[in-house]
């Protein structure tokens, strides 16, 4: 039952410890240029599901059928992560139509290469709901700052008790070299 108690309180640490780097590499860049960004619409579906995370890449070279991110990434505009349909132009001119899966037109407006983040790596399905409530306070507080409150008085509590056994076999030694 203790092994149980311990696996399971592990697993709860790691957790948090996931959510919590998660929650940092959507704020700050990943070493090699990798970035990850929360799927906010359903427009790739089913390849890429809403509330579902991308990780993306810079490449040097875009083909059609790449799933690329694009656009402003700021506070009031997000990006927009579509496949690539058609390519036009060469060098650094080269502009990308593009088109959601689940959409029935191509986006209204091509794409030039300076707007492009990167390509879509791989995906990972409704993560980016628990990221995108981790960025809210209350998410925040109750995803990473109550289970880490936890386990940090969890810790204290050992220590204490620690110290206390200490104290009490120092006692009963002094006691009995009496």
């Amino acid at each position: 039952m203790k092994f149980l108690l311990n696996s399971f309180y592990y697993i709860f640490v790691l957790g948090i410890v996931f959510i919590a780097l998660m929650l940092l590499t959507t704020l700050v860049p990943i070493p090699g240029n990798f970035k990850i960004k929360v799927v906010k619409s359903g427009s790739m579906e089913p390849y890429i599901q809403t509330g579902g995370i991308v990780v993306i890449k810079p490449s040097k070279d875009y083909v059609v059928n790449d799933v690329i991110t694009f656009g402003k990434d700021n506070r009031d505009q997000i990006p927009t992560t579509h496949r690539i349909v058609a390519i036009e132009g060469t060098g650094p001119l080269r502009t990308f139509t593009t088109k959601g899966d689940a959409n029935d037109t191509e986006d209204p407006k091509p794409t030039r290469l300076s707007e492009i983040s990167g390509k879509v790596i791989f995906t990972v399905p409704y993560l980016g709901y628990v990221l995108d409530f981790a960025k809210k306070p209350l998410g925040f507080a109750l995803l990473v700052g109550v289970p880490a409150i936890a386990i940090i008085l969890e810790e204290l509590m050992k220590i204490f008790a620690e110290v206390r056994n200490m104290r009490r076999r120092k006692t009963q030694n002094e006691a009995t070299n009496k």
